[in-house]
């Protein structure tokens, strides 16, 4: 049985998930200032940081940056990728027990990682690191799965040939209620992103998701010849474009009521 939150699932596909993934819209930044406050001088825990795509960003914005990530390829990949920033502080932990001092965090991130965690555990360890007042922020980079042609097909794709595709899917519907915030509030900003991919890239993107066959298993020779098809149908100029919402969802991990009194001192 495939282990749907194992901390371990993105291990065979580190090298394929640092090139191929999407980046995240530089107006991220430009959202989490607006409507957290973010400025260069917050400590921030970036967690489940992965390889450090969405971390890149905060750093480049001078934050100090605590990644924690349990996955020791991903970590170690990650370290690589940033390993020119003096202010990463990498630490081997999960969302449920990240090491890190009480509220000594002002702002948590999470970056298309939020639905594996164990909800409950995770909300009462961020309640713990953050100072109060603090946001928790969760990013998707969501594809769109329809609205194009190419949408269309490669949806398809994934349908019927990914492995435990329709549980992955459903862990990341929590967010569409916004229930990982629960019972607390929060709000939603949505930026548009894309990729503009050669055949060797897709096939790239679809390997770095935890629920494509692999080379050797059964199914894939079938699945990268439809992915060559659906890639020869749709191209233009020898690329296509995978569309993404990237879906920004941030709240503060308190009663509403709690945070309005203490604000009115």
């Amino acid at each position: 049985m495939l282990k749907i939150e194992s901390t371990e699932r993105f291990s065979s596909r580190v090298e394929t998930y640092v090139r191929y993934r999407p980046s995240y819209p530089r107006e991220v930044l430009a959202v989490l200032e607006e409507e957290c406050g973010l400025t260069p001088q917050m400590n921030v825990a970036d967690v489940a940081s992965g390889t450090g795509i969405f971390t890149r960003l905060l750093l480049e914005n001078g934050n100090r940056v605590f990644a924690v990530e349990p996955n020791a390829e991903m970590r170690s990949a990650g370290e690589e990728y940033l390993a020119a920033f003096p202010r990463l502080q990498s630490i081997a932990a999960t969302a449920e027990a990240t090491t890190l001092p009480d509220q000594s965090i002002d702002l948590i991130t999470c970056a298309q990682a939020a639905h594996w965690f164990k909800r409950e555990l995770a909300i009462k360890e961020f309640q713990r690191i953050l100072k109060f007042g603090g946001f928790l922020v969760v990013v998707f980079n969501d594809r769109l799965v329809k609205g194009d042609e190419f949408a269309d097909d490669y949806e398809n794709l994934v349908l019927k040939y990914g492995t435990d595709y329709s549980a992955v899917q459903r862990l990341g519907k929590i967010f569409e209620g916004d229930e990982f915030f629960t019972p607390y509030q929060c709000q939603k900003r949505t930026l548009p992103n894309h990729q503009d991919l050669d055949y060797n890239a897709l096939e790239g993107r679809l390997l770095s998701s935890s629920y494509a066959p692999e080379r050797g298993d059964a199914s894939y020779g079938a699945m990268v010849q439809d992915l060559r098809s659906v890639f020869e149908k749709h191209q233009r100029n020898g690329r296509v474009r995978m569309r993404y919402d990237t879906n920004i969802y941030f709240g503060k991990l308190q009663d509403q009521e709690r945070v309005d009194g203490q604000q009115s001192f």
